[in-house]
C-alpha cells in the first residue's frame, strides 16, 4: 500500500524555515517603496513582530539612514502638490503618522504656491470647460473639494472659467 499523502509536496521544508528578522522584514518593504517608520511599524506588527523587536530594528534603520520620516514627507508632498490641495496634503500626512515638525518642514515649499491657481491648472486639465448646468457645476465643486480646495477657492475657480457668479454651489 502507499502511503497517504498528508500536504502538499516541501509543506514540510517550509514549516522548517527560521522566522525571519525584523530588521530584515524591514529592509525588504523599503526596497519595494518608502515608508513612514509609523507604517513600518503597523506592518511589522501585523505579521507579529514584538513592539520592542520593531523599535530597535526601525532604530537601526534609522540611524543608517534607511528610514526618514522628514524624507518620506517631503517625497509625499512632491508627489501631490499641484494635484492636490495643501489640507489634503496634509490630512495625509497625518494619517501617514509623520510628526508635526516634519510635516511642517515638508509642507513649508507650498506656503508660496498660489492654491487658487493650482486648483485652475488642475480644473483645466479635468474639465476644460465651464458647467453648463447646476449638475456639472456641483460635480467640478465636487472635484475641487475632494482634492482638498475649499469651497471658495472652488467657486472662484468656477467664476473666473466663466461659471454664472450668482448661483452658488
Amino acid at each position: 500500500m502507499r502511503p497517504r499523502r498528508t500536504g502538499l509536496p516541501g509543506a514540510s521544508d517550509r514549516a522548517a524555515k527560521p522566522p525571519v528578522p525584523p530588521k530584515v522584514l524591514a529592509v525588504r518593504m523599503l526596497a519595494r517603496r518608502d515608508y513612514s517608520r509609523a507604517e513600518l511599524s503597523q506592518r511589522l506588527a501585523r505579521r507579529g513582530v514584538a513592539r520592542e523587536d520593531i523599535e530597535r530594528a526601525l532604530d537601526e534603520l534609522a540611524a543608517a539612514g534607511y528610514l526618514s520620516d522628514a524624507r518620506y514627507a517631503r517625497a509625499l508632498v512632491a508627489q501631490r502638490s499641484g494635484r492636490f490641495g495643501k489640507r489634503a496634503i496634509a490630512h495625509v500626512l497625518r494619517e501617514k503618522g509623520i510628526d508635526a515638525p516634519d510635516a511642517q518642514a515638508a509642507m513649508a515649499p507650498l506656503a508660496a504656491t498660489d492654491e487658487a491657481a493650482d486648483a485652475m491648472a488642475l480644473w483645466r486639465q479635468r474639465f476644460g470647460t465651464a458647467p453648463a448646468n447646476q449638475r456639472e457645476k456641483a460635480q467640478q465643486v465636487r472635484f475641487l473639494l475632494s482634492r482638498g480646495y475649499g469651497l471658495s477657492v472652488a467657486l472662484r475657480v468656477l467664476r473666473a472659467a466663466g461659471s454664472p457668479a450668482n448661483e452658488d454651489a
